[in-house]
């Protein structure tokens, strides 16, 4: 989460004892739920799932050199032990999040109308995770556009898709402002994709970080997210895990591998990138950090030290595959693969800058 505003702290007395609340802003509020009755656990597939309490995987830490004005997303929810935070949904949030789930994501190619990207992927799997740290921005985004960017793995067989992906978007339709929000999606076995906790699925196991939630970022100014979506080695779960700065990552829950039925053994394909929705009228919202990427590093939208975890968990730089490179409007966006030399003091790893202003001629 963000830095940035004050939580106010509500204690609501219930018949199982206190129940305590954490009100974000006027529609925002977190409630502290018994993390063994967490409505992620109430899928129809996960009836006998037991709760992973922590991963199994450890990572080489990573340094990154990001400039003095930057912000993080680090706000946290502090519930009482045994609990977690979930956003408390309303049926307006329910409803929108299943028609984006269902009409307007497709996780493989931009194969719906008015929607473009810029990043890169790889297809030469099996891959076990993949992590990035990237720039968040605030956008101005249409009522009925979506602007947003992340990092992804998936499996595809004939007319099935497995996916998982986790970042940042400012979509106004789903959740009522223009604030950029974490969030994390899902796609599985029954076809059907689900967003944060708007439905079962997702496990949520720290009590501190929320998979989704709301930034407050001061325009011109960037927060970062530093993610990593990754199997578990000994279960098979699939984790989400924000990477910190001079103190513990922090894993902040896991889609278990019971909702997926071509993940067993790994992804076949991970990317990284932004992705934006254009309005019915064709107009095409901003990405990144709406600038082209034709100045320095940090003057359009980055990511930067892209890694994966290979088929035996080795940690190496996405480049270290084939990667392929996904523009598909210039006219509106661009795509710029960094090239800092390895002991370069402000080195990066795998990077690139993306993004542009978008309009109204940027395709279909």
């Amino acid at each position: 989460m963000a830095d940035g505003g004050d939580e106010l702290l509500l204690l609501v007395v219930t018949s199982d004892g206190v129940k305590r609340s954490v009100v974000i802003s006027e529609n925002v509020t977190y409630d502290c739920i018994d993390i063994y009755k967490q409505p992620g656990l109430e899928h129809p597939l996960l009836k006998t799932h037991k709760i992973q309490m922590k991963s199994s995987i450890s990572r080489h830490e990573l340094k990154l050199q990001t400039g003095k004005n930057e912000t993080s997303t680090k706000r946290k929810i502090v519930c009482p032990n045994g609990t977690v935070p979930i956003l408390r949904n309303t049926k307006e949030y329910v409803t929108n999040s299943q028609v984006f789930a269902e009409k307007h994501f497709h996780p493989l190619s931009a194969d719906s109308p008015g929607t473009h990207i810029a990043g890169v992927r790889s297809s030469i799997g099996p891959f076990r995770g993949v992590q990035a740290w990237f720039s968040a921005n605030a956008l101005n985004v249409g009522k009925d556009q979506v602007s947003y960017s992340q990092i992804y793995i998936g499996s595809g067989s004939e007319n099935q898709v497995n996916y998982i992906s986790a970042g940042w978007t400012i979509n106004p339709s789903l959740y009522g402002d223009q604030r950029v929000w974490a969030f994390g999606f899902w796609k599985g076995k029954d076809g059907k994709g689900c967003y944060n906790t708007a439905c079962s699925g997702f496990v949520q196991v720290s009590k501190v970080i929320p998979i989704v939630g709301p930034i407050d970022l001061k325009p011109g100014v960037p927060g970062w997210f530093r993610y990593f979506i990754h199997q578990d080695i000994n279960t098979g779960n699939w984790w989400i895990t924000q990477l910190m700065q001079n103190s513990p990552d922090i894993d902040i829950g896991y889609w278990p591998k019971e909702l997926f039925n071509l993940l067993e053994n790994g992804a076949n394909m991970v990317g990284v990138g932004g992705v934006v929705q254009a309005s019915r009228s064709g107009s095409s919202p901003p990405m990144g950090n709406g600038n082209f990427p034709n100045g320095g590093r940090l003057d359009s939208g980055l990511f930067s030290n892209i890694e994966v975890l290979n088929s035996n968990y080795e940690q190496r730089k996405m480049n270290s595959f084939h990667v392929e490179n996904l523009l598909d409007s210039e006219k509106c966006y661009g795509l710029r693969i960094g090239k800092v030399k390895p002991f370069h003091r402000n080195y990066l790893g795998f990077f690139f800058n993306y993004g542009g202003p978008g309009g109204n001629s940027c395709g279909v």
